[in-house]
């Protein structure tokens, strides 16, 4: 689990690489629970949240101007 604190520290690029592997690991803990091989289901709600909290602190660091 990842605080915004540390999120904040890192560079835009180390962000984007955390949010396609948090994105990839969802999708593997979304697979696992469809066949019934996961056994904490908790882990997918923690995956969740912290792809908010990388995505959060991506926008906060794009330019106040660029909104796309």
């Amino acid at each position: 689990m990842m605080n915004a604190q540390e999120l904040r520290a890192k560079k835009s690029a180390d962000l984007s690489a955390d949010l396609t592997a948090l994105l990839k690991e969802q999708f593997n803990l979304r697979m696992q629970k469809a066949t019934g091989q996961l056994s904490k289901t908790s882990q997918l709600k923690a995956v969740r949240r912290d792809i908010a909290r990388v995505k959060m602190v991506l926008n906060e660091k794009q330019p106040a101007g660029s909104g796309s």
